[in-house]
């Protein structure tokens, strides 16, 4: 009975898995490694303590990226100091588990503390904090995170081929010249001198399809590596609402992105359900929620230049689209409230498995 009960409690990750059938699939993280690629989430420090949510998370994933404790509002609370200690908290958790980790966020709009956005810096002032804050954060994880998002999120929503007005770009702003985007450029420069070897990242939304955003990106990114600025890749975050993606311009913008020598990272992604009241989908929606992560997965493969898909959290029990919908949408993520395994997870997992064609 001891030897029964033993094989029963070692059967139990398989069956959660949907692997009842007795032979063991590939975990996400098997099949993107047999294929060379990256697959990845965010997570939160707070969470590595739940014993589900971390043996998920080694298990499923190569690629880990703090959601939000190196933003400047926890990361860099008063002028003065600086707070590694939940981002360490995540470096340990990847190197324990042989993951790797990606940096998100040097420069954002949002999350920013009040002695920044209050303090009333002059242009070269401005400068000179924010040099600080790259330098102190990039080299305080030289050589433990291979990969950064430097500037996120740069290009207005209401006027997507303009920069967002910011403290950044000009309030004061720290641009040179009557250049717009020469804060952005600065932020790489000041990142790779602080680690010459990480990958660095500009990060947006709403820019995975070819649309005036993506044009906009595409442009920069086109003048930032004919003068030699340090960005090696585009972040699509691909956060997908009312369950429609427009697959073939996903394909054609990463395509004319990869052409320019840059790597194109999906960085947040999620397709967002319809739910009950009790945050229950509709099994035809979750169905067509597979289809998607399958087609944008293989949108991905198809360019050997597209080499990371990360979610933005992997279980829907922590996700954000909740409180950001007002519970009208949820079930976004690859794994259910009990870390169960949704059918996209299966959609993943097998164009993983399928490797590039």
């Amino acid at each position: 009975m001891k030897w029964r009960a033993l094989i029963f409690l070692l059967a139990i990750p398989a069956l959660c898995l949907g692997f009842g059938d007795g032979v063991r699939k590939q975990s996400l993280r098997e099949a993107a490694e047999a294929s060379g690629m990256l697959i990845g989430t965010a997570v939160r420090p707070a969470q590595l303590s739940e014993a589900a949510y971390a043996s998920t998370l080694a298990r499923e994933f190569n690629v880990l990226e703090p959601e939000d404790v190196l933003k400047w509002e926890v990361v860099h609370p008063e002028q003065q100091s600086f707070d590694f200690s939940q981002g360490d908290q995540i470096i340990d958790f990847a190197a324990r588990h042989g993951m790797k980790v990606r940096g998100h966020t040097l420069v954002w709009h949002q999350q920013n503390p009040k002695w920044l956005t209050e303090g009333k810096y002059t242009s070269g002032e401005l400068a000179q904090i924010l040099e600080k804050h790259i330098k102190t954060v990039v080299g305080h994880y030289r050589g433990k995170i291979f990969a950064w998002d430097v500037v996120n999120e740069a290009f207005d929503e209401l006027r997507p081929v303009k920069l967002r007005s910011t403290i950044w770009r000009d309030q004061p702003g720290i641009v040179l010249a009557g250049n717009g985007t020469s804060y952005i450029e600065r932020c790489f420069r000041w990142a790779h001198e602080a680690d010459p070897q990480a990958l660095l990242f500009y990060n947006e939304a709403g820019a995975e399809v070819v649309n005036p955003k993506s044009d906009a990106i595409y442009a920069m990114v086109r003048d930032f590596r004919r003068r030699d600025v340090p960005i090696d890749g585009v972040g699509f975050q691909m956060h997908i609402a009312n369950l429609r993606a427009d697959v073939a311009s996903i394909s054609a913008n990463i395509k004319r992105f990869t052409a320019l020598g840059v790597q194109v990272h999906i960085t947040e992604m999620d397709v967002a359900l319809p739910v009950d009241p009790s945050g229950n989908p509709r099994p035809e929606d979750l169905q067509r929620q597979a289809d998607i992560y399958r087609e944008v997965a293989t949108a991905c493969l198809s360019h050997s230049g597209c080499t990371a898909i990360q979610t933005w959290g992997f279980t829907d029990k922590y996700s954000w689209i909740g409180w950001h919908s007002k519970h009208t949408q949820g079930a976004a993520l690859p794994f259910d409230r009990n870390y169960g395994a949704k059918p996209a997870y299966a959609a993943l997992r097998d164009v993983l498995a399928e490797g590039r064609r």
